[in-house]
């Protein structure tokens, strides 16, 4: 079994969501996406918020949002911050 559990995750993400909005993970995919696109940042360079203790990149990906180190944003928060 996979600690944490995707359950587990989408509960850690959607934490901070006030009743009545959308969840920012709404299926594992989203989990799946966010954990892979962090992953390609850290093969890239990208320095770990937490520590790796000789992790791959995806393990230490799902810690870091495990441990929210990381945040999933919306496509389109994220275009807005990108043009800013």
């Amino acid at each position: 079994m996979i600690h944490p559990s995707y359950t587990e995750l989408m509960e850690v993400v959607n934490s901070e969501v006030e009743p009545g909005e959308q969840p920012v993970a709404q299926s594992r995919y989203s989990i799946v996406l966010a954990t892979a696109k962090r992953a390609r940042q850290l093969i890239a360079g990208s320095e770990p918020f937490v520590k790796d203790h000789g992790q791959k990149p995806l393990s230490i990906a799902v810690e870091e949002l495990y441990n929210s180190k990381i945040k999933i944003v919306a496509d389109d928060e994220e275009q807005q911050e990108t043009h800013s």
